[in-house]
C-alpha cells in the first residue's frame, strides 16, 4: 500500500521540443480585425505615427495583406528574437505587447505565410518569414535576402517612411475570398473595410487622439494602382456632449494596498452616432470598458456585477488596469477580452464616490436615465404600423426599436410578378405593400434576391407609404399621394431596368 509523498523524486531530464504543427495553433480565437490589431499594437509601440493596411488584389482576387509602419524598425541583431514563438523582449511601461506572442499568433491565425521586413536607422534592411507548409519538420525560419526587404520596404505606401520602419507582409491568407466575381470581391472588402475601421477606432480611441497616431486602410490593384484610402477615425464609447447632472462618477475601493477606480458615465439618451451604436450594437456594449496604457481591451459586460438589461444601454463604465492589481484581473493573449477574478465583484460593491454613490446607486440611475430618455422620444414621434414580411430582421428591430408601434397588424413588403408595368401595388385588405417582380434583378444589380433584400429601398417605402395603410379609407390626399409616388417610382424602376440591360 503506497504512502502520500510531498515530494517527487526525478532521476534527470528529456528535452522536448514542441511538433512544428503547434505553430497551426496560435491564435485561434483572433478574428481578421483582431488579428490586424495586434500588429498595429506592435507598430505603435515601435513608435510609428502613421500605419498603413493594405489589402493586395491581382485581376479581381484578393491575394495578400500588408500592415506598414514608420516605426523605429528592427536591428539586425533583434530580429531573430522577434521572429521567435513566444520570444521575449524589454518592454516599457508603455507599451502595449504583453506575452510575446502578438506577431506571430496574429499572423498565423489568418495567413500561412508571415514576413517581417524591417529597416531599424544606420542599419542595413533584414527579413524573416515563416512558412506554415504541410510537413515541415522544424522550426526553420527562412531568411529573406536584404535586396528584397529594400525593395519592399522602398515602396510607394504613402507614409512618411523616413529612415526606418517595417512591413509585414501576409500570404495565402484563409479568410479572402476565393472567388474571381468582381461584385463579390468588392461586397467583401466594403464589408471588411468598414469592420476593420469600425474594430481599430474603437480599439485605439484614446491613442489615436492623444499620440496623434494615423491609421488608414487602402487597396492595392497590381495591375491599376492603389485606390481610395480611408483613414481610421477614433470611436469614443464616451463621446456623448451633453452631460446628466453629477455624472460622471468615480466609484473607488482599496484593494490590497492598490485602488480600483470605476469610472462611471451615463449617455444622456439613445444616439444614431457611431460613438453610441458601436459595434455590435448598442445594448451589447452596455457595461465595462476595461484599458491597458491607452488601449481598450474588452467593450462591454458587466463581469458578474448585473446581468445584461435594456434599460441599461446607456451605462458604460471605464476601468483602467495600467496598475495591475495581483490577481483582479487576466487579460487573454489576444487582447480582447479581460476576466475579473473573484475579487472583483465584492470590491465594485465597496466601491464608494466621494459623496457616497455607490454602484447600485449608479445601475439605478441608468435606468431611470434610460426610462426618461424614451418617454420624451416617444412623445414625439407619431406610432406606426409594425413591420411585418420582407423586412431585413435588423431594419425591422431598428423601427421597433425607435418609434412608438400601433397595436395593428404588421405592414409587409413583398414581390410579385404584375399585369402592368407599375412599381408598386397597394393592397389594403392584406396590409401589404406589393413590388413588381419585373424590376426587382436590375435593383439588385443582377445579384440573387432574398425575401428581406433590398433593405434600403423597402425602409424608405415603409416611411413614406405607412401612413396611408391606417384607417379604413383612402382619403382624397392619400389617393393624390398614391397616384404621385406610383408615377415617379415607375419611372425611376424604368430607367434602372434600363441601364441594367444595357451594362448585361
Amino acid at each position: 500500500m503506497s504512502v502520500w509523498s510531498q515530494e517527487v523524486p526525478t532521476e534527470g531530464a528529456v528535452e522536448l521540443p514542441p511538433d512544428p504543427r503547434a505553430m497551426e495553433a496560435l491564435g485561434r480565437n483572433h478574428s481578421l480585425e483582431t488579428a490586424l490589431a495586434d500588429l498595429v499594437d506592435n507598430s505603435i509601440d515601435a513608435g510609428a505615427r502613421d500605419v498603413l493596411v493594405r489589402f493586395v488584389q491581382r485581376g479581381t482576387r484578393l491575394v495578400g495583406l500588408y500592415v506598414v509602419d514608420n516605426g523605429r524598425g528592427i536591428e539586425p541583431d533583434r530580429i531573430d528574437a522577434a521572429m521567435t514563438v513566444g520570444g521575449q523582449r524589454p518592454y516599457t511601461s508603455e507599451d502595449l505587447g504583453h506575452f510575446g506572442l502578438g506577431l506571430k499568433a496574429a499572423s498565423f491565425s489568418q495567413a500561412a505565410s508571415l514576413t517581417v521586413l524591417t529597416r531599424a536607422a544606420g542599419h542595413e534592411p533584414v527579413g524573416r518569414r515563416w512558412r506554415l507548409d504541410a510537413g515541415r519538420q522544424n522550426f526553420a525560419c527562412d531568411i529573406v535576402p536584404g535586396t528584397f526587404a529594400a525593395a519592399e520596404l522602398d515602396r510607394a505606401w504613402s507614409l512618411p517612411m523616413g529612415e526606418s520602419g517595417t512591413v509585414v507582409r501576409w500570404d495565402q491568407v484563409h479568410g479572402l475570398p476565393s472567388s474571381d466575381d468582381p461584385d463579390q470581391v468588392e461586397e467583401f472588402l466594403s464589408r471588411t473595410i468598414a469592420h476593420l475601421r469600425g474594430h481599430l477606432g474603437l480599439t485605439f480611441h484614446r491613442i489615436i487622439v492623444d499620440r496623434n497616431i494615423n491609421i488608414v486602410i487602402d487597396v492595392e490593384n497590381t495591375d491599376l494602382g492603389v485606390g481610395v484610402r480611408h483613414t481610421v477615425t477614433p470611436i469614443d464609447p464616451f463621446g456623448y456632449v451633453d452631460t446628466l447632472p453629477g455624472w460622471p462618477k468615480d466609484l473607488r475601493a482599496e484593494v490590497d494596498g492598490g485602488e480600483l477606480v470605476l469610472r462611471c458615465h451615463i449617455w444622456p439618451r439613445r444616439s444614431n452616432t457611431p460613438e453610441y451604436r458601436l459595434p455590435g450594437g448598442a445594448e451589447a456594449r452596455q457595461g465595462l470598458y476595461f484599458y491597458r496604457r491607452g488601449r481598450l481591451l474588452h467593450a462591454g459586460g458587466w463581469e458578474g456585477i448585473h446581468a445584461a438589461d435594456t434599460r441599461l444601454q446607456l451605462a458604460r463604465v471605464s476601468i483602467d488596469i495600467d496598475g495591475d492589481i495581483p490577481g483582479m484581473f487576466v487579460m487573454n493573449p489576444e487582447k480582447t477580452r479581460v476576466s475579473a477574478g473573484p475579487r472583483f465583484a465584492g470590491a465594485v460593491a465597496a466601491a464608494r464616490a466621494d459623496d457616497g454613490t455607490t454602484i447600485a446607486d449608479y445601475l439605478q440611475a441608468a435606468e431611470a436615465a434610460w426610462v426618461n430618455a424614451n418617454r420624451r422620444a416617444t412623445a414625439r414621434r407619431r406610432p406606426v404600423i409594425p413591420p411585418g414580411k420582407g423586412f431585413h430582421p435588423k431594419v425591422s428591430r431598428e423601427i421597433r426599436n425607435e418609434l412608438p408601434l400601433l397595436h395593428e397588424d404588421p405592414l409587409n413588403i413583398q414581390w410579385k410578378r404584375f399585369t402592368t408595368d407599375a412599381f408598386l401595388e397597394f393592397d389594403r385588405d392584406n396590409r401589404t405593400l406589393w413590388l413588381n417582380q419585373t424590376y426587382r434583378r436590375a435593383l439588385l444589380g443582377g445579384r440573387r434576391g432574398g425575401s428581406n433584400d433590398l433593405p434600403v429601398l423597402k425602409a424608405l417605402l415603409f416611411l413614406l407609404v405607412e401612413d396611408v395603410f391606417k384607417g379604413v379609407h383612402f382619403g382624397s390626399r392619400d389617393k393624390n399621394n398614391i397616384e404621385l409616388w406610383q408615377e415617379i417610382l415607375t419611372t425611376a424602376a424604368k430607367a434602372e431596368k434600363a441601364t441594367f440591360e444595357a451594362r448585361s
